[in-house]
């Protein structure tokens, strides 16, 4: 773990480059498919777990997962497994991936950026291990939303659950993990296992916390002791030393941890407030609703006659 007490760039808190990457990355938590349970995040906080029981070093895990899900920034589900299915060779698949990479990587650390792209090469697949339960639990938990205490909250739908808060943070944390000299795979492990509790704990938001009062260390260290005894050795010692930079900012991992789940907090309030105040001329205008094509005049003139929008 990095002993580094100041972030890379004097002055600066946070990589300000990478915004536009983490904002488009953060919808991953709301893309679905056909056939698939779960959003793309939701499965892939799974897939980590999975790589986890099954031995995989938590260091090649957080390369794995990050790449992959950097990838599917751009591609969402044509990832690996259905491009291969389709009839694309792996090196085929691989280079369709490696595209979809490219295409939102611009800003990343170069050291870190051909580190992830070099895990999206065929080789052979790691087994995945049985999932702990603690994986569906915090799949089904609810986030609380905006909670202030003596404030009713804002609860905004769908609401993201616990496995796809903390498989975002975890991504993040690795491509912010350059800038605070953090050592990436403790601040993915550390991410993954930051809402144990909530694995059985309902989520009441910041208001509950407070309402619970001296009540809330306990309970929290109960419920994530539940999760943990899930783990078997060494991955449980290997989770529990990665939690220990979750209190604080005092280490380079505890400020890419905290500087991930604060980012990812609010810009999962940030998309609904951008839904909720895109206009139907930024769609036709900006985003090419009605795109160009060979019945693009005829759309147009549609649109005009039926007085849409």
């Amino acid at each position: 773990m990095s002993s580094e007490t100041h972030p890379s760039q004097p002055g600066a808190a946070a990589p300000e480059a990478l915004r536009d990457l983490l904002v488009e990355m953060n919808d991953l938590k709301r893309v679905r498919s056909a056939g698939r349970t779960g959003s793309i995040a939701e499965r892939l906080f799974a897939q980590g777990w999975g790589l986890l029981t099954g031995g995989a070093a938590p260091d090649d895990v957080a390369l794995d997962i990050t790449a992959t899900t950097l990838a599917a920034t751009r591609l969402c589900d044509l990832d690996a497994a259905f491009l291969t299915a389709a009839g694309l060779s792996e090196e085929a698949a691989s280079a369709v991936l490696v595209a979809g990479f490219d295409a939102v990587t611009d800003a990343l650390d170069p050291a870190l950026r051909d580190r992830l792209r070099a895990r999206l090469s065929p080789r052979p697949a790691a087994q995945p291990g049985a999932l702990p339960g603690f994986v569906t639990a915090l799949a089904q938990q609810p986030r609380a939303g905006v909670t202030c205490p003596g404030r009713a909250r804002i609860l905004l739908e769908p609401p993201e659950n616990h496995a796809e808060h903390c498989l975002i943070v975890a991504v993040y944390g690795v491509c912010l993990s350059p800038f605070y000299r953090a050592d990436p795979g403790t601040v993915f492990l550390a991410a993954m296992a930051h809402h144990f509790h909530n694995a059985a704990m309902p989520d009441a938001g910041f208001t509950g916390e407070m309402l619970l009062g001296d009540h809330l260390g306990p309970i929290m260290a109960t419920t994530t002791a539940w999760a943990l005894a899930e783990l078997a050795e060494p991955l449980r010692g290997q989770v529990e030393r990665a939690r220990a930079v979750l209190p604080d900012d005092a280490t380079g991992e505890g400020r890419a941890f905290h500087a991930a789940d604060c980012i990812d907090r609010v810009l999962q309030i940030a998309q609904h407030l951008r839904g909720a105040s895109t206009t139907m001329g930024m769609v036709l205008d900006e985003w090419e609703l009605v795109h160009a094509g060979p019945v693009k005049g005829f759309h147009d003139r549609v649109l005009a006659d039926m007085r849409i929008p």
